[in-house]
């Protein structure tokens, strides 16, 4: 394990059986609060899109947005916010995406992300990918250029990076944790 993966891993905080037993919950309110964790968080995921023409960073509610806004910033690119349905005052675009336990909805502005713009998806974890292949599809919907995918941390045993991946998609991420 590199040093700046073993910082991250160690500023998030585990939490056993949340939200039922035999989950373990990855918490990185923790790092948020870590100044030191999140500016390093936020310079790794920046890092290898430096010096390149980024159009906009798309972030999922809400610790997305709270990453995908520092690295939208840093790359002084755009942020896309993508809400659960119904929550954005303007004409959206919708999708639905699976679950573990059933389906829900996502949406964006139509007008967020004009064709062909290239767009980083962030959000702080990957586990089945439910969401993050929902939203993948939701901005090449309405034309966007998906670059990559970034998050914190991958549950691989989830498989939801693999799921990206046949989409296509580039995927980082800085830590990884067994289990889910």
């Amino acid at each position: 394990m590199s040093s700046i993966t073993h910082e991250l891993a160690s500023a998030i905080r585990s939490i056993n059986d949340y939200p039922k037993p035999g989950i373990v919950f990855r918490d990185i309110t923790t790092l948020l609060g870590n100044p030191r964790a999140f500016r390093r968080t936020v310079d790794e995921l920046v890092q290898p899109y430096a010096g390149l023409k980024i159009d906009k960073i798309a972030g999922m509610e809400a610790r997305g947005f709270i990453l995908g806004g520092a690295v939208a910033h840093q790359l002084s690119a755009g942020f896309v916010p993508i809400r659960k349905k119904g929550k954005l005052p303007h004409d959206t675009v919708r999708i639905a995406y699976s679950l573990e336990y059933g389906v829900d909805e996502m949406e964006m502005h139509v007008d967020a992300v004009k064709p062909g713009e290239k767009v980083i998806l962030v959000d702080d974890l990957i586990a089945t990918g439910g969401t993050a292949v929902g939203a993948v599809q939701l901005l090449r919907q309405i034309g966007a250029d998906v670059v990559s995918c970034c998050f914190v941390i991958d549950l691989p045993d989830l498989g939801g990076r693999k799921k990206l991946e046949a989409l296509g998609v580039e995927v980082r991420t800085l830590v990884e944790f067994s289990g889910h």
